[in-house]
């Protein structure tokens, strides 16, 4: 007779027996041996991800993660085979990697699934209503609030970002700008504002048909010619008020400094 080698009881055992005492003692042991049984299943699957530039060793760790986390749920009790059940958690798994790692800049894994599932009802809803969706129509497709829905769909922008030294080019550049030169700088006059005071309170200052013509011009955007008739003046008389108006704002600006 034959005699058996020696070793723990299990370790005799098929995978449908360890899944078995697994779901009713949860001894780390059997799942550590659940997990080496199908190691080579996560081989498989993380080798249909390896033509897109990470180390097929990385994809085996991330798609372990998976695999760990199916035999924790597996059930062998409804009758389905383990790998059938794993499959879809592991590749959920990797695909999830390459989420994360595509993004440009860190984003909650809430809200990148919160974008994707925005993104999509966008397209049903656009496709639907022929028309662009609102963000409240967005929202209510995926049972969230307009400010998340919001938020998600303004993350997508961080997905890619562009490098500041991205030519920028047109038909009619020799020489093509870098998109850092379209970057706006802080107006330096900005630092000298204060100096001016209020010019609220120097408008206020003004006469009132002079502080009227500043208004309609400045403001409103209203030529000479309309403001003569809004006034019952003449234009050349809005002229000579624009310019003493101007006068006054100039000194009154200087007189604060």
């Amino acid at each position: 007779m034959t005699q058996k080698k020696a070793g723990p009881e299990w370790a005799q055992d098929d995978a449908e027996t360890l899944f078995a005492r697994y779901a009713r003692t949860r001894d780390p042991h059997l799942r550590d041996r659940l997990v080496v049984m199908h190691q080579n299943l996560v081989r498989y699957l993380a080798g249909k991800f390896v033509n897109r530039g990470e180390p097929l060793e990385d994809l085996i760790q991330v798609g372990t993660i998976g695999l760990i986390n199916a035999i924790d749920r597996f059930d062998s009790a409804r009758g389905t085979k383990f790998s059938t059940y794993a499959t879809p958690t592991i590749v959920g798994e990797i695909r999830r990697y390459f989420r994360d790692k595509a993004w440009s800049l860190k984003v909650p894994r809430r809200l990148q699934e919160l974008n994707q599932t925005a993104s999509k009802a966008q397209e049903a809803l656009s496709s639907k209503l022929g028309r662009s969706p609102t963000i409240q129509e967005v929202a209510q497709r995926i049972g969230a609030t307009e400010e998340e829905t919001l938020e998600a769909i303004e993350l997508g922008n961080a997905y890619d970002t562009v490098s500041l030294d991205s030519k920028m080019m047109h038909d009619s550049d020799s020489a093509p700008l870098s998109l850092a030169e379209f970057v706006g700088a802080e107006d330096d006059s900005l630092q000298t504002l204060e100096a001016y005071g209020d010019l609220d309170q120097a408008i206020e200052s003004l006469e009132p048909r002079e502080r009227a013509i500043i208004i309609h011009r400045f403001f409103k955007d209203m030529s000479q010619a309309e403001v003569a008739k809004q006034l019952n003046i003449s234009q050349m008389h809005v002229s000579r008020l624009q310019n003493r108006a101007l006068h006054q704002l100039k000194r009154l600006m200087i007189a604060e400094r």
